[in-house]
């Protein structure tokens, strides 16, 4: 049974349990509470804003990977304004002059730490006893972070290393390592290491199964566990978790299989306890992703909620959840061994303590805290301390990503550390969503609305506003409801946005999830669709101005919507798949056979590949599209815009085809970012009539 959402209005008055203007005592004011001007009707659409690409752009990182060591806090910062650059930043508050988040960079200046490890990435830096260690982008090698000294050589990027910890006081590394010497995706090998620091030496640990995650070592430093699946499965469909003894063979079949046995059960995240040994790990086998005790039978602490959440505003996701990306922990343990977890409710996070001490498997004295306990509306990634202070990363609609500080002992407001923008709006401009449950062929699907607003503006009387629906990339993700400024781009300009998890998306449950097995290309487009009439039927949207944009998954879903559907008037692809068929035999290895899953076999099921591929079916579109790609995506390549923007031409349908230089999967330069958030306003501009857009650029639409 999928739990039910409710639906929540007009949160910003209780939003984190603290003002905006407590949020401004420790960075700078991203909300400013002004005197209310008088409400001047103003067409939907042409409302002038402060928040434009620019000052987004300018403003903002993205903020991730918090870590806890030697009693300092580390994140990692992914910077617009220097190309999309990683950099590894340490806290400390006495740099207030030299940097807006409190922080000062510890990685060198030349260096991005990012690693290509599934493409997608994560885990690219490894926090030794006294040692730390990242993964350089552009040449793939390990370094140490004091010295910059690389610890592996070779030709770059053959070897990618992601997802580590050490051993013997530093001087091992145990990860992920990914092998391009033969780059076809079929030969590219994926194995557990351990490298030797001193000579950069590797050893392999694990190999023989397709992809390997999460190396953790027992705390005597003797066992070695990790997660391991193969094709076509993708790691939320099944995957196991094994454990070896350090001496043993390197054949994953020869290690002892802890989980996932019945092979469809999905296995994530393994921990072992630092106090008692035991090995901890979340698996979906009770319908939802639960933690468990390795040798007990039921989840330590069972519900019908989905444990493992990442934090929000990292890996190009406004989620809890990405769980392609590696190096994430949902769970950990305190210093005195109390577990500490979170998992999301009804659009907020929550936070639970519980003791797993019990020799009966299950968690006693469990306490959960939210946002009446001073805690933001969302969070993950908990991080511990060697006392009772936690870390993680956090936001609301009203309040950015930011890195918090809470203690779980003392309670009250979390504080911000670092937030992830320096942006400075009045509050009366920023839109606060409210999930909507609505019918769909499946049930019911779930989304965020957000309704139009400007505190200077409102809509004509007797006008509905245009709708921008967003299809949310994975497909296997979600969204959520942390600050999202590409999103307030939007509503403070008059346009309503509806923020869609459709079937599939995680967080809801394994059956919510498996809604697309086999039916990508129907359930999401169903969902997005019906989301997008439900507010033409609530009287919130304007049905002639429908419009649908996403990226990646998220852009086949709207290339889809457009191609098999008569709802939307307009939409935009951000390095979407319009043709599956070419998908399935060019792209990256950990991809290469997500589509098995979502569709069939190929190319035995070619037809039905055929069937669901936009550019198969440009005779029934009928309407103006966006095509925006980077040139050097490997997830997605560029082809695939160029294709479909080639068909469109064909037909003489209103389309234009923006391709940026020097980006892969997602975009990451500020120029890139600002244009492609601009392009499409101008793009819909055309496309409605709306002639009066404030700072509009100037776009070549072909065929108009």
């Amino acid at each position: 049974m999928l739990r039910k959402a409710t639906l929540y209005l007009s949160i910003l008055s209780f939003v984190n349990g603290f003002s905006t203007r407590q949020v401004s005592q420790t960075t700078t004011k991203l909300f400013a509470s002004t005197a209310k001007t008088s409400n001047m009707a103003k067409p939907y659409g042409t409302w002038p804003s402060p928040i434009t690409s620019k000052a987004i752009t300018a403003g903002s990182v993205k903020l991730g990977g918090v870590h806890y060591h030697n009693n300092q806090v580390y994140w990692l910062e992914g910077r617009p304004q220097e190309g999309g650059r990683n950099v590894l930043v340490k806290y400390d508050p006495s740099s207030i002059a030299k940097s807006e988040r409190n922080g000062v960079d510890v990685s060198p200046k030349e260096s991005n730490v990012r690693t290509r490890v599934h493409e997608y990435g994560g885990g690219a830096v490894v926090f030794g006893k006294e040692q730390i260690y990242y993964s350089d982008f552009v040449t793939q090698r390990l370094c140490k972070l004091s010295d910059g000294m690389e610890v592996t050589t070779g030709e770059n990027c053959i070897y990618r290393f992601a997802d580590g910890v050490t051993m013997d006081d530093d001087s091992t590394i145990v990860c992920v390592r990914e092998d391009h010497t033969n780059p076809k995706p079929s030969e590219v090998v994926n194995e557990v290491v351990a490298v030797t620091v001193d000579n950069g030496s590797i050893k392999v640990l694990a190999t023989g199964n397709d992809f390997y995650s999460a190396p953790r070592l027992s705390p005597d430093g003797k066992q070695l566990s990790y997660v391991t699946w193969n094709h076509p499965n993708m790691p939320w469909d099944a995957s196991e978790l094994r454990v070896t003894s350090l001496d043993s063979s390197n054949k994953s079949k020869d290690h002892d299989l802890i989980a996932g046995q019945d092979g469809d059960t999905s296995i994530i995240q393994p921990l072992w306890h630092p106090k008692n040994g035991d090995l901890y790990y979340i698996s979906d086998q009770s319908g939802y992703y639960n933690i468990y005790r390795a040798g007990y039978p039921e989840s330590v602490l069972p519900m019908d909620y989905d444990f493992g959440g990442s934090a929000p505003g990292w890996k190009n996701t406004n989620s809890l959840f990405d769980l392609r990306a590696l190096g994430q922990q949902g769970f950990n343990f305190l210093a005195d061994g109390r577990l500490v977890a979170q998992y999301s409710k009804d659009g907020k996070s929550v936070l639970v303590v519980a003791d797993v001490s019990n020799k009966d498997g299950l968690a006693t004295n469990i306490q959960e805290y939210g946002m009446e306990d001073g805690l933001p509306m969302m969070f993950g990634g908990i991080v511990p301390t060697d006392g009772n202070d936690v870390y993680f990363i956090g936001g609301s609609p009203s309040t950015p990503p930011s890195v918090y500080k809470w203690n779980i002992e003392t309670k009250g407001a979390a504080e911000i550390l670092a937030c992830s923008t320096n942006l400075s709006f009045d509050d009366d401009i920023i839109s606060i969503p409210r999930q909507v449950e609505f019918p769909t062929t499946l049930g019911t699907a779930f989304g965020y609305y957000y309704p139009p607003k400007n505190g200077c503006h409102t809509g004509m009387d007797g006008e509905a506003p245009p709708l921008l629906v967003k299809a949310h990339g994975g497909p296997t993700a979600c969204t959520g409801t942390s600050f999202n400024p590409a999103i307030q781009y939007w509503t403070s300009r008059g346009f309503a946005v509806l923020d869609v998890d459709y079937g599939g998306s995680t967080g809801y449950g394994r059956d919510y999830r498996r809604r697309l097995r086999k039916n990508w290309g129907v359930v999401d487009i169903d969902d997005v669709c019906a989301g997008a009439q439900y507010l033409v039927k609530e009287g919130l949207a304007d049905g002639e101005r429908l419009c649908i944009d996403g990226g990646s998954a998220g852009g086949y879903t709207t290339l889809g919507a457009l191609a098999f559907r008569d709802v939307f008037k307009a939409g935009t692809s951000l390095y979407g798949i319009g043709d599956l068929t070419a998908l399935a035999g060019d792209t990256h290895k950990f991809e290469s056979r997500y589509l098995d899953g979502l569709i069939g076999a190929y190319p035995e099921e070619e037809k039905l590949y055929k069937e669901r591929s936009p550019i198969e079916s440009v005779d029934t579109l009928s309407c103006p599209i966006l095509l925006l790609q980077g040139v050097e995506d490997k997830v997605v390549p560029p082809n695939q815009a160029q294709m479909m923007h080639d068909a469109l031409l064909k037909k003489g349908l209103p389309t234009c085809l923006k391709m940026y230089e020097g980006e892969q999967h997602g975009f990451r330069k500020a120029e890139n970012i600002e244009d492609a958030l601009d392009s499409e306003l101008a793009f819909y501009g055309k496309v409605f009539g709306i002639n009066d857009i404030p700072g509009a650029i100037d776009i070549k639409v072909d065929n108009m």
